[in-house]
């Protein structure tokens, strides 16, 4: 095994902090992600806390502040199960750079995405039982680690609206894939937000606090953010830019890798898709040469209301180079952008252009190419 428990054919991006993905072919197929295969964003280094000693605060905007712990929050409330899946905002970042450098940021393929079966407490039950005054707008969120890059250094956290905190599919989960939570995954408990971006399910909380502000904390206010393509993060003041939060529509290749070399012939494309929250994958469409004609895909039920659609198709291709497109489409008639480079942005967040892979088949061993008198 790898570092944290990691299959050894991860793609470590860096060591300190963890960040790491599968290889496409690891997840492809697989409705549930296994814990060695999940993906890892980290900006600091990994808290390993004492489940027996960890303690959550809910403070701010409420009635009853509580003081919860690990067996106060499993007996005090009812256990839920929800099937998630969990996407960074960068993922599919590489192809963003090939459009146009984005110095500092990791170069995430098209793997930082990873579906769990997460059980906890939802989060509305513990505001309820704090009293959430009705003029509290955010929840926000603070964990346990320590990013020692921040001047002075702090941790990580964020916010996500009070109407999707009291939503029932948020939750403070403890248990992934019927596990305990690791420490790699944020263990001993962790926020999870389905249908937002991966940054809002903050890892190893220990404060949640009711406001009526955003989050204040660099991770919302300076670094999860979209801005537009003539921006400078560095000089561009925090709370400029549109915050991330909800996942938009997308869809990725997970088979056959890009730059594959393959014998002409019937080959099997896979890979998932994921809609904007609330909405459903109406359709997935595959094209073998670079867009112009297409043919659906075969869509896999999901495994819930909030994880990706797995899909699957074959297609023919002939002797020399191939371009492989996928994109999807969602129940309001919405699809994704053909081009990666009206969507490039300083900070490399959101690609959900068309994914494409580039292959070459050659012809298959026997066979002769048509010359005069044949063919």
């Amino acid at each position: 095994m790898g570092a944290w428990n990691k299959r050894d054919d991860m793609l470590v991006h860096s060591l300190e902090p963890y960040n790491a993905e599968p290889a496409p072919a690891a997840v492809a197929g697989q409705p549930i992600t296994p814990l060695d295969t999940f993906y890892s964003r980290n900006h600091g280094a990994i808290p390993v806390l004492d489940p027996a000693t960890w303690h959550l605060a809910v403070d701010g905007l409420v009635d009853h502040p509580l003081q919860l712990s690990l067996t106060d929050l499993r007996n005090r409330f009812e256990q839920h199960t929800v099937t998630a899946t969990l996407l960074c905002a960068g993922n599919r970042r590489a192809e963003l750079m090939a459009v146009r450098d984005i110095p500092g940021q990791t170069p995430w393929r098209s793997a930082a995405i990873s579906t769990a079966r997460w059980t906890g407490a939802r989060l509305r039950d513990v505001l309820d039982a704090a009293g959430l005054h009705p003029d509290a707008r955010h929840v926000a969120f603070t964990a346990a680690d320590l990013i020692t890059t921040l001047d002075p250094p702090g941790p990580f956290g964020g916010s996500i609206p009070a109407g999707k905190a009291t939503a029932g599919e948020v939750l403070l989960a403890w248990q992934m894939n019927d596990d305990p939570l690791p420490a790699v995954h944020g263990g001993p408990v962790r926020v999870v937000v389905p249908g937002y971006i991966g940054a809002r399910s903050i890892k190893w909380v220990h404060r949640i606090t009711a406001q009526q502000q955003p989050s204040g904390n660099h991770f919302q206010t300076a670094d999860y953010r979209l801005l537009p393509p003539d921006a400078d993060p560095g000089t561009t003041p925090p709370g400029d830019g549109l915050s991330l939060g909800a996942a938009a529509l997308n869809a990725a290749i997970l088979t056959p890798a890009d730059g594959t070399a393959l014998t002409a012939g019937t080959h099997t494309v896979s890979g998932y898709a994921i809609p904007g929250e609330h909405r459903r994958i109406a359709r997935v469409d595959v094209s073998a040469d670079a867009g112009r004609t297409w043919q659906q895909a075969v869509t896999d039920p999901a495994p819930g209301p909030w994880a990706w659609t797995l899909w699957h198709t074959t297609v023919d291709l002939p002797p020399g180079p191939a371009e492989i497109a996928a994109r999807a489409w969602d129940d309001a008639a919405t699809t994704q952008p053909e081009r990666p480079e009206p969507l490039w942005n300083p900070l490399g967040y959101l690609n959900t252009a068309w994914s494409r892979v580039h292959l070459h088949t050659h012809p298959a061993r026997g066979s002769r190419p048509a010359g005069p008198g044949r063919g």
